[in-house]
């Protein structure tokens, strides 16, 4: 048996949070084949950041992850230290030791294949294999560039190589260990009674993890239901059940169809106003975000009123400036009358498969935010999701109260 574990930053912070993990690892080891990945130790990553933006307030893309890949393979290294002093036979490599390929896309790379061979012998020799989580490599050439995967890109890393690892004869399974003991029905720290849950389907935690819950990247999600890889999400330094993400249940319906509230203040709403109705104008916008890799979410066009329309936008805080250097020229372009900034901004939503089929959340969720006082700015839905932009300063209050209304204490 195979098995992939992840272990978060947190996780990994301090030499005695790597021993203990060591430990934790040398024990699976001792009846399956284990392949670790590890994020940078603690804030690393975001020193790193700090320290780059020191020396070039904007440095370029492909220095800064040569400079952030160096996080995560401290870390690999340090957890091999402490195996092998267990001695626990192990091995850490890099990204690109590990066979991940990826495009050529500086920060927010997406894996193309992984190339296993050199990870299967190892683990045939029966040693434990430490991966630099977060990262990988242009091509197998000499010219190849490092390259790293994005925020939560040690999740994907973990489900991309059980994926990869997967198969009938040789099963794998991937476990995300972190300093939270699974999946909740909201932020516990928001809502001190909210629920772990045992199980929860592909599909909702994607939106889950789209939507703001802290717990896996939605890439990783993505990856695990793609390639049909369970994930079990647990703590780190407590033996006590997590979650695990899986194919949806058949009478998952017959349960709360909502399954949890999720949150994210690290948005701003961008508004682009006075820009021409003509057709394509949208599609321009778009388009040059989407080449840049900046994912958008809430859109909304009002009425044309003498020719003219504002587009309203909602983007990842860190992907501000980059999306701004886009969006200023091509409104000075199109004749738009000003490009408006909104970081007072957060997203709330109700997640939940029987939703799809059952009616009134809508209404439910409107009527309960509006008798907390909470002015909805918009609103987007998928089959199972419905999402509401917010004042920032009434994301907390918004959460409580869609917890309580849809009675997920119970």
């Amino acid at each position: 048996m195979r098995v992939v574990q992840k272990y978060g930053g947190s996780s990994v912070a301090t030499p005695e949070k790597i021993r203990v993990v060591a430990e934790r690892v040398a024990k699976r080891a001792k009846d399956a084949q284990v392949v670790v990945v590890v994020s940078a130790m603690g804030d690393t990553t975001d020193d790193l950041i700090a320290l780059a933006k020191e020396i070039n307030p904007r440095p370029a893309a492909r220095e800064m992850d040569k400079l952030m890949a160096s996080g995560e393979q401290i870390s690999s290294a340090l957890l091999t230290m402490a195996l092998q002093n267990l001695g626990c036979d192990a091995i850490s490599f890099t990204g690109a030791q590990a066979g991940i390929i990826t495009e050529k896309v500086a920060t927010k790379a997406r894996i193309k294949k992984v190339d296993t061979k050199r990870l299967k012998e190892e683990l045939r020799a029966g040693k434990v294999v430490v991966v630099a989580g977060f990262q990988g490599i242009t091509d197998n050439t000499i010219w190849a560039d490092i390259t790293t995967l994005g925020r939560g890109g040690s999740d994907t890393t973990a489900v991309a190589l059980a994926a990869a690892l997967n198969s009938e004869e040789e099963p794998c399974i991937c476990e995300i260990f972190s300093d939270v003991e699974g999946v909740y029905t909201a932020d516990p720290r928001i809502v001190p009674d909210a629920k772990k849950l045992e199980t929860i389907s592909y599909e909702e935690m994607l939106e889950m993890a789209t939507e703001g819950a802290n717990i896996m990247h939605n890439r990783a999600v993505e990856l695990g239901w793609v390639y049909d890889v369970e994930i079990l999400v647990a703590h780190s330094q407590k033996d006590v059940p997590g979650t695990i993400i899986k194919k949806e249940e058949k009478d998952m319906e017959l349960k709360n169809p909502v399954k949890g509230i999720a949150h994210d203040s690290d948005v701003l709403k961008i508004s682009v106003c006075g820009i021409p109705d003509q057709i394509g104008i949208a599609g321009k916008i778009f388009k040059a975000l989407t080449d840049k890799k900046i994912s958008v979410d809430i859109i909304v066009q009002n009425v044309s009123v003498n020719g003219k329309a504002d587009i309203s936008f909602t983007i990842a805080e860190a992907d501000e400036d980059k999306a701004l250097d886009i969006i200023n020229p091509l409104a000075e372009e199109m004749g738009a009358s000003s490009v408006i900034v909104n970081k007072d901004v957060a997203k709330v939503s109700i997640i939940g498969s029987g939703m799809e089929t059952q009616p009134g959340y809508a209404a439910n969720m409107f009527q309960a935010l509006a008798e907390e006082g909470i002015n909805i700015l918009s609103i987007t839905t998928s089959e199972i999701r419905i999402t509401c932009l917010i004042e920032e300063g009434k994301i907390k209050d918004a959460v409580r109260v869609l917890h309580k209304t849809f009675e997920l204490e119970k």
